[in-house]
């Protein structure tokens, strides 16, 4: 709740526990080595809200923290109005990727979303499993050729994700967009990354070396998407589940008398929006459900032999998501111990009352799902993979934003639906033909534009099929 203020200018309310730091910079250091594992001992020492300065004198940043699902809940649904992606990681994000959904606000955003959510009904997204399922089949076929091998399933299924996602935006254009996107993204989500927790820039028309690079990476990549959006504006549509009917077809013809339709800079700003969402943090849950797997056999099996039950020979479809609750629960599970969406940001509009502690107007604030899935008051022994947390049962028992890995309120992922389907679909033709043992029993992460890991992610596969 809005908070008022006193007669003598301040507000009320009781001041926020801080994190303490080294004199002048604070928890600078920590935060750049293990920002997760810092933001996990604010919330161990001080509690669900807790403030964490960072930087010298004079470029000192101040974070307030929200580590409760209650908290969670405020800040991005039942308040969600006096909290905005005002900071400045999500203005480094917008001048690289786009006004797309994830970073527009207000009546950008508004237009944009009706204009995009038509096409994400789940009877539209139910119509892309075929692709997802072609775009598996060839990540096995691949593994058919060394058998016994080990794999690193962070990369594998970071390649399948972004065919998958290529596959449904561009139709047969998949190719082109793929390479592009291979050798762009890294360098400009870097750039991304290095500017949006730097305390201070420079401007990006200044020729440095960082600079030159990311203005390149940026140029290839908004070529290729132009030239493809161009083709369809043409109506040289490809082929995707049928003509013209690949995102970026349907995106183009978007339109209604209210909001207009997408002019050809804001179809790219969808398109790079769609690609940076829609590929990382579905590689993320599918490579991490593969690696909890691996370490712990039991649970795989039963997840395989659920899969082998409900499917037997046959191609998986949207309609067998409900056939499958095991491995559902499984991938929740996954996104429990490994949000894709490690930590979310917002700027508050007016000092607010969370968790009867006042953050302040103009305060940067900080949603960790990281800690508040690893919250001991949701979760006993917080840290076992046990997917039998996410029963229907179970999951009636818990606070809705003690698991939030779509993030929630108005703001929440429209792509999560596609999600899922996706995840489940590839998790249920991996398992069914293929056993995993982990190499890598302990994987660093850190927390980029989605969680990523600092290291491979190997597994020794076997052909199961016989």
């Amino acid at each position: 709740m809005a908070v008022g203020t006193r007669a003598d200018g301040k507000t009320g309310g009781t001041e926020v526990p801080a994190l303490a730091g080294v004199p002048l910079l604070g928890s600078l250091f920590d935060l750049k080595s293990d920002s997760l594992g810092t933001y996990l001992r604010a919330q161990q020492r001080h509690g669900d809200v807790v403030r964490i300065t960072a930087g010298p004198p004079g470029l000192r940043a101040e974070l307030y923290c929200v580590f409760s699902a209650e908290g969670a809940q405020q800040v991005l649904a039942s308040e969600s109005a006096n909290f905005r992606k005002d900071n400045t990681f999500y203005q480094e994000l917008r001048d690289s990727f786009g006004n797309g959904l994830l970073t527009s606000q207000d009546e950008d955003y508004l237009r944009q979303r009706r204009l995009v959510q038509p096409l994400f009904t789940k009877r539209r997204v139910d119509g892309y499993a075929g692709a997802v399922a072609a775009e598996t089949r060839a990540v096995l076929a691949g593994w058919e050729q060394a058998p016994g091998a080990v794999v690193d399933v962070g990369e594998e299924m970071m390649r399948l994700a972004l065919r998958a996602v290529a596959r449904i935006l561009f139709g047969t254009d998949v190719e082109t967009t793929v390479d592009v996107v291979d050798r762009c993204f890294p360098v400009i989500t870097e750039y991304v990354l290095r500017r949006g927790y730097s305390p201070a820039n420079v401007p990006r028309s200044w020729p440095t070396p960082g600079n030159k690079r990311a203005a390149a990476a940026m140029d290839e990549l908004y070529a290729a998407c132009d030239t493809i959006i161009a083709a369809r504006r043409s109506g040289d549509t490809a082929a995707g589940s049928g003509p013209g009917e690949d995102l970026l077809s349907l995106l183009a013809a978007a339109s209604s008398t209210d909001d207009g339709e997408f002019d050809a800079a804001e179809l790219r700003d969808q398109v790079l929006i769609f690609l940076l969402a829609g590929h990382e943090t579905t590689a993320t849950s599918l490579a991490f459900s593969l690696h909890l797997l691996a370490r712990h056999p039991e649970q795989q099996a039963r997840a395989r032999e659920e899969v082998s039950r409900v499917l037997g020979d046959r191609t998986p479809e949207a309609a067998d998501l409900d056939r499958l609750p095991y491995l559902t629960q499984v991938l929740k599970e996954a996104m429990r111990l490994y949000p894709a969406a490690p930590v979310i940001g917002r700027s508050s509009v007016a000092a607010t009352e969370v968790g009867g502690l006042v953050i302040p107007a103009g305060a940067d604030v900080i949603l960790a799902p990281w800690v508040t899935h690893r919250h001991p008051r949701y979760w006993p022994d917080p840290d076992r993979f046990d997917p039998d947390r996410f029963t229907p049962e179970a999951e009636a028992g818990r606070p809705r934003y003690a698991w939030f890995p779509f993030g929630g309120g108005p703001r929440a992922c429209i792509g999560q639906h596609f999600s899922m389907l996706e995840s489940v679909i590839a998790l249920a033709m991996i398992l069914r033909s293929h056993e995993f043992e982990a190499v890598d029993t302990e994987v660093p992460v850190s927390a980029g534009i989605t969680l990523r890991a600092d290291g491979p992610i190997r597994c020794r596969i076997r052909d199961v099929t016989g």
